[in-house]
């Protein structure tokens, strides 16, 4: 009998009506020989594999990129993806999953996703740091209130949908499987939604990504203990959890010291091995067959032993060999058998399938409730409790890890298996809408409103962001900070922010460094794609200052994101910690010969964009080899010649604020020239009267021009009477009667100075500089900037133009960074 006849005819054939059917093929289908000698190639395994991987990999591609769009998470496209291919959608038509999909192939797509889950699985425990959960402790309020709450409301309104659902199991499994699906949240899913709504490194974020970690954490255990009961045999079920807990405290207390041991004994820097990788990779499987030999399923066993292996270097080094293909190809195998064995036309009974959606969605209710309660103890806002409880409710690849196992050992039809992932799709795409109208609300009502310079005590802590493109831009930027002179009476807290282009990737990312090297990510499984040597070597550049510098705290921190929305980042991390000041390079850099070049032309889009959203006051510096602070420590040797081009405004005003904390430092000479119109000027209407025939609008701006000047009055004076004794401040008044002389006196210093301050406003409206705007190459410098950065102007000192933050309705900022300004009432 021929083989392709003989596959065809055996391959469905049923012992009865009410019995799973037989799967018969032989056990040598594996290749074939060719279609020129007259066989069909869907006949063999290896060719209908290859070809059911390129079906599921394209169709869940072509959703994810309709769905893109929207802003959902890949999940959602991947699952859709499975629902497409499955018996809902194309599986309607005849012929096409026995052809595509037949029962003899399910088997071993089974087993191949099963492997993609269990190491998908184990790279979700290399991801969680156990440190981490030990320093956020605080939050095991917040996790126990998220699992315990969904859970009573799944269990207790599963007993109103089982006899209606026709499980033939019994109760107590299926309300444990349940409660156990409801309570979970996805830990990745939730990372990458934090990074697409750039709330990944706010308190919000901070504390939602910790609870996860948690309720990641207690979930498998709750799994083990829902596999053990749905055997219904006692004397099983606690032999199976005894041996589990057993597995679990010898892996932990015996097998993870000894994976410390090895690992602190692994030279520094050098690079994970072959031999150590496979042996590591194998140990997935042997820990996976373990726990699923004691009956707590391999799943539980992957996971415990990526807690294992040590957070950092290694654990990235591993995510890095297996997680491209694991996420790229095995994973959407695992969503398609979940499609596959969905079927929305097994629903037979509505009332019961609309009451088990209505358990899903009042389960997802009762985590809002729980963020909304426990929140209040913590004086979280409002909106940051709803928004914390949407979050919660995010579901996943775990969810749907539980729903198969619950599915595969009958604990449910597939009525309800198929209404459970349908609710879990739904659940996740309402979760992005809400949750951007709950942020969008709450970050315009943000209480960090007044972020200045002038604001803050002149010994409070100036809290400072400095952005950098490349290490060119590093000893400039530390010869500012020096030139700011923290000292601890007046500390400056640093947020070093490294902007890397985003390249490859589908989703930007925050990641934030501490000062040993290691990195945490908002998107984990991803951090090893992001560049970060270059990182590192700043890093190690800022520590290195930090240690000499008394009175400087620096955070690292890289933003990869493209350039079109990297402004985003950039204000995103200075309203989230409270920042007075952002530092921006030039778009331009000097040349040997002198000249400014262009480095990039979007970083000058980006500069743009900076300063027409930025929450506070904002800086580019021109460099034209501004000193470092090796340079700038020893005061009897150098002396820094900073000088204050002052012609009125908030943004000149704001200048001379931070020149005034320069001129605290030992090795800074500080000249501030006050530009004022001559006599020639006294009679001559205000440039920003001109073309004004409304009598009201005239009078209105005269009121405005008063108060302004009224201002620089003011600040002129308490800036002259704080330093009426120092000898390295110098005050002088320029008077001027048009933009010619105001360019004939800024000339006369060439030469003179190493860095100007002025403010990004400073003269724009006054007819001291009137023309010379028309004249302005780069308007974000102003007009006064964008002289003294040019190359006529031959001078080869820097210039840090500034503008100041909105000035609204001030409050207090609140919190510290790496604490929580959520206080216990």
């Amino acid at each position: 009998m021929p083989q392709a006849w003989h596959e065809k005819t055996m391959d469905y054939h049923w012992r009865n009506a009410s019995t799973m059917p037989v799967l018969c093929y032989p056990t040598s289908s594996t290749t074939n020989f060719g279609i020129w000698k007259g066989e069909n190639p869907l006949d063999y395994t290896i060719p209908l594999f290859i070809l059911q991987l390129l079906i599921i990999v394209m169709t869940s591609r072509v959703v994810a990129i309709l769905l893109h769009p929207f802003g959902q998470p890949r999940y959602v496209s991947e699952i859709l993806g499975g629902f497409v291919l499955g018996p809902t959608v194309l599986g309607r038509i005849p012929g096409f999953l026995r052809t595509l999909f037949p029962y003899r192939s399910l088997p071993i797509l089974e087993v191949i996703a099963h492997v993609g889950i269990i190491y998908f699985v184990f790279i979700i425990g290399l991801e969680i740091d156990p440190t981490s959960l030990q320093r956020t402790g605080k939050y095991a309020i917040f996790a126990a209130a998220c699992v315990v709450f969904p859970f009573a409301v799944g269990a207790i309104s599963g007993k109103l949908v089982h006899t209606y659902l026709a499980i033939e199991t019994n109760k107590s499994s299926f309300l444990t499987f349940l409660g156990v699906t409801f309570s979970i949240t996805s830990f990745s899913v939730l990372a990458r939604t934090l990074t697409e709504h750039k709330l990944i490194n706010t308190n919000l974020g901070l504390t939602t990504l910790s609870t996860a970690m948690f309720i990641d954490s207690w979930a498998w255990i709750l799994l083990s203990m829902a596999f053990s009961l749905s055997s219904g045999n006692l004397p099983a079920i606690m032999w199976t959890m005894a041996s589990g807990m057993v597995f679990i405290l010898w892996s932990v207390k015996v097998v993870k010291p000894a994976v410390l041991w090895v690992s602190r004994r692994k030279p520094k820097g050098e690079v994970v091995g072959e031999l150590s990788a496979s042996v590591i990779l194998v140990g997935v499987m042997v820990w996976a067959l373990m726990a699923d030999a004691i009956g707590i399923n391999a799943v539980s066993g992957a996971f415990v032993y990526g807690l294992m292996i040590p957070y950092g270097p290694l654990g990235v080094a591993l995510i890095e060999r297996v997680d491209d293909f694991v996420e790229g190809l095995l994973l959407p195998l695992f969503f398609a058998i979940c499609g596959l064995r969905s079927n929305l036309y097994s629903v037979s009974n509505v009332w019961a399938a609309v009451a088990l959606a209505m358990v899903a969605l009042l389960s997802a209710a009762a985590k809002v409730a729980a963020c909304l309660s426990v929140g209040y103890l913590y004086d979280m806002p409002l909106n940051d409790r709803f928004a914390m409880g949407l979050l919660m409710s995010t579901k996943g690849v775990i969810e749907m890890v539980i729903l198969k196992i619950g599915r595969d050992m009958e604990v449910l039809s597939e009525q309800a298996y198929s209404i459970l992932v349908v609710m879990s799709v739904v659940i996740t795409i309402a979760v992005g809408p809400l949750l951007k109208l709950a942020t969008t609300s709450n970050r315009g009502q943000a209480s960090y409103q007044r972020r200045t310079i002038m604001w803050p005590d002149p010994n409070s802590e100036l809290r400072m962001q400095v952005c950098v493109h490349n290490t060119r831009n590093i000893p400039s930027m530390l010869g500012l900070l020096e030139a700011c002179c923290p000292t601890k009476r007046s500390p400056v807290f640093v947020f070093a922010l490294h902007l890397v282009e985003l390249t490859g990737r589908a989703s930007a990312m925050l990641v934030v460094h501490d000062t040993t090297g290691s990195a945490s990510s908002s998107d984990p499984q991803h951090l090893h794609k992001v560049p970060l040597g270059r990182s590192r070597h700043m890093i190690q550049a800022l520590e290195s200052y930090a240690q000499r510098a008394a009175g400087v705290t620096i955070q690292p921190l890289t933003a990869v994101s493209s350039y079109s929305t990297m402004h985003v980042d950039v204000c995103g991390v200075a309203e989230d910690n409270c920042v007075a000041l952002i530092v921006l390079p030039f778009h331009k850099q000097p040349t040997v010969d002198g000249d400014m070049q262009v480095i990039n032309p979007a970083i000058h889009s980006l500069n743009q964009s900076v300063l027409a959203n930025a929450p506070c006051s904002v800086a580019i510096l021109v460099d034209h080899g501004l000193s470092g602070p090796s340079r700038m420590a020893v005061a009897q040797h150098s002396v820094h010649h900073v000088a204050v081009l002052f012609f009125g405004g908030p943004d000149d005003r704001e200048a001379l604020a931070l020149a005034s904390r320069m001129a605290e430092h030992p090795a800074v000479s500080l000249t501030v020239f006050r530009f004022i119109p001559g006599d020639d000027l006294a009679t001559r209407p205000s440039m920003r009267r001109y073309g004004s025939n409304n009598s009201d609008e005239v009078l209105t701006l005269e009121e405005d021009e008063e108060k302004e000047e009224q201002f620089d009055e003011a600040y002129i004076t308490e800036f002259r009477l704080k330093h009426v004794s120092d000898e390295t401040v110098v005050y002088i008044e320029k008077v001027s009667n048009n933009a010619e002389e105001t360019v004939a006196v800024i000339r006369s210093m060439e030469g003179i100075h190493d860095l100007y301050v002025v403010g990004k406003g400073g003269g724009s409206s006054s007819p001291l500089t009137e023309g010379l705007t028309e004249w302005c190459e780069c308007p974000e410098l102003g007009p006064i900037g964008d002289m003294l950065a040019s190359n006529d102007f031959n001078a080869n000192a820097s210039v840090l133009v500034v503008q100041q933050g909105m000035q609204e309705e001030h409050e207090v900022a609140v919190g510290m960074v790496g604490e929580s300004p959520w206080k216990p009432r």
